[in-house]
């Protein structure tokens, strides 16, 4: 179907909505998608979150975990961190690593949920073991800073290596920070070349004024051309 929908987009919405009319939950949550995307006939995010939950109750964990962020992030509906928790808790039951982080990041703030850094441990570690590489970032972090685990500094390199070699920036990140702190620079850089190239718009705000300001020069110039 995602096939379809991008070589005959017109003939393959219309299938789509005639699948998600008649229960597909796999078709409402893409049906969902589109409406969010702004690539069905209906473009407004509420009826796209009308779509995730159908297919959510469906009992689709990808949907689920979208409810939630339509409750988080307010999507096509209010804020609500309570029900956020409830959806991203329901898709990590069903063994989905994207609601499992998402819960932990709720349980680690204490939005929506009392706050358990134990917990949000826990659920980074379940997510990173099944491949999760923004899970892995964390579990390094959780075990430098000692949030949620006894403090294991030593572990944390490993995790972050595994978060950039699995693509995640802020991976990446982590792990250049460790090897400048060693003194290696150029494998530094080389990570921080990825970072740069596949960070949030948030992420790179962050991250360039860190560099620039850098004592080395190729960290420096990293970021040069751009100012």
């Amino acid at each position: 179907m995602l096939q379809q929908l991008a070589d005959d987009p017109d003939s393959a919405m219309q299938e789509l909505e005639q699948r998600a009319q008649n229960g597909d939950a796999v078709a409402q949550f893409l049906l969902g998608q589109a409406c969010m995307e702004g690539r069905a006939r209906t473009l407004d995010a509420g009826t796209g979150m009308a779509w995730f939950e159908r297919s959510a109750n469906g009992g689709l964990a990808v949907a689920m975990n979208m409810l939630g962020r339509c409750h988080e992030l307010g999507q096509g509906t209010p804020v609500n961190h309570e029900l956020a928790a409830v959806w991203y808790r329901k898709a990590s039951d069903s063994g989905l690593d994207w609601g499992m982080y998402n819960l932990a990041n709720l349980l680690a703030t204490g939005r929506g949920v009392g706050r358990d850094e134990a917990a949000a441990y826990a659920l980074y570690l379940q997510a990173a073991e099944a491949g999760h590489a923004k899970s892995m970032n964390l579990v390094g972090r959780c075990l430098e800073e000692g949030s949620g685990v006894a403090a294991d500094p030593g572990a944390a390199p490993g995790w972050y290596l595994r978060s950039a070699q699995a693509g995640d920036f802020r991976g990446q990140a982590s792990h250049a920070s460790l090897l400048l702190a060693a003194g290696n620079i150029d494998e530094a850089v080389h990570w921080l070349q990825q970072a740069l190239a596949h960070g949030s718009p948030s992420f790179l705000t962050q991250i360039r004024p860190q560099l620039a300001g850098s004592v080395h020069a190729a960290i420096r110039a990293l970021v040069s051309d751009e100012n």
